[in-house]
């Protein structure tokens, strides 16, 4: 990421920072990798550390199936009833040790702060708009926003009322950020990446509220959610610098990469964790070599787990998926269009697909609940 401050600093670091008063501001170090990596510095009206109560609410861990067969699976999720603020309604579905994905139905406003404190997360918008409050500012969302969080951060979803919020979520265990080969030696992304910083937004407005009272803070860590209680607002963040704060990114400025010949799926990657990676399917324009086939090659995931989010259009190498599909094609064996459709895909100009692609580097486990929404004849689509 980049640089970036919003709100009132000092000129410099660890110096005094004075309110009206006399009194002190407080300062607060948020960084990562024991402050060799990323980092910010921000300034409170109060104390961080300030805690009135901390209880254990329980774990969040989910249960996973057994061991089953191995096959390729179909879950829709648009089967999914449970509902509810940001947190409450999150529904895991598949996960490791890396990473838990799920996705969210969000009706009702947070009434409670929450933080992860095991890793970054990712909330991607599939539906819905609204407001997303964070210590470091507030960041509008819409439609196909990815929004990037970083451990740590408190923040809380506020839901427009007119169109429920759909979210794919990935609650990560490490730092999400943008692929490597795309950014020069200081961090900058070069010109053959498919987006740029012009692309990025940080967070919008810093909202500052001096207020003492009760107020939970729901935290993610070690297997469990935790309450703690701070004695005033937890957004009472004055001002703050560096390069660690959240972000957003529409999938719509993802510009693709195309050529004469199908291109492998790398070069839709859009973001990368520790042993997992984010791409992004959007419309683009086929393969234009005369003899070309735009539909994707048979191919087996040697070394990881393909997981597909469907947002909207007609996949072209799919049948029987919808809007709101998770399909996941796992290592050790192969996979690739449905009947019919590679010779279907010959002579076409383009396709209007829109979808995220999450590939693990270690075998992603299923959810035990999510077999109440899987489609249990996706194995056997290929038959003809």
């Amino acid at each position: 990421m980049y640089y970036k401050q919003l709100g009132d600093i000092p000129r410099k670091r660890h110096t005094m920072f004075k309110k009206e008063d006399g009194s002190l501001y407080r300062e607060q170090v948020m960084g990562t990798r024991g402050f060799s990596g990323t980092q910010s510095i921000l300034y409170h009206h109060y104390m961080p550390t300030e805690v009135r109560k901390a209880e254990l609410v329980g774990s969040y861990l989910p249960q996973y199936e057994d061991q089953s067969p191995l096959m390729h699976r179909h879950f829709l999720t648009n089967k999914i009833a449970k509902k509810g603020d940001a947190l409450a309604s999150r529904e895991y579905l598949l996960g490791n040790s890396d990473l838990l994905i799920g996705t969210a139905n969000v009706t009702e406003a947070m009434k409670s702060y929450y933080r992860n404190g095991d890793g970054d997360e990712m909330l991607f918008i599939h539906h819905g708009s609204g407001k997303i409050e964070t210590m470091f500012g507030s960041i509008t969302y819409k439609p196909g926003d990815y929004v990037i969080l970083p451990i740590g951060t408190i923040y809380r979803v506020l839901p427009n009322q007119d169109v429920a919020t759909k979210i794919l979520f990935i609650e990560s265990f490490s730092q999400i950020t943008t692929p490597r080969r795309y950014r020069n030696e200081y961090g900058q992304l070069l010109e053959h990446s498919p987006f740029c910083e012009r692309d990025i937004r940080g967070p919008e407005k810093l909202e500052v509220f001096d207020e003492k009272g009760e107020f939970e803070v729901l935290t993610k860590s070690r297997g469990h959610i935790h309450s703690h209680v701070l004695g005033h607002h937890p957004l009472d963040v004055v001002g703050w610098d560096g390069y660690l704060y959240p972000w957003a990114f529409n999938i719509s400025d993802f510009e693709p990469i195309t050529g004469r010949i199908h291109q492998p799926p790398p070069v839709h990657q859009t973001f990368e964790g520790h042993n997992f990676v984010v791409c992004s399917f959007v419309p683009r324009l086929y393969d234009y070599h005369p003899e070309a086939i735009p539909a994707p090659y048979y191919h087996s995931n040697v070394n990881s787990d393909e997981l597909l989010y469907y947002v909207e259009g007609n996949f072209m190498s799919r049948k029987g998926v919808h809007e709101g599909s998770i399909t996941l094609h796992p290592s050790g064996i192969p996979h690739g269009p449905h009947p019919g459709k590679t010779e279907a895909s010959i002579g076409k100009k383009e396709t209007l697909e829109l979808a995220v692609m999450i590939d693990t580097f270690h075998p992603l486990k299923i959810v035990k609940s999510a077999g109440k929404i899987e489609d249990n004849q996706y194995m056997f689509t290929w038959n003809e």
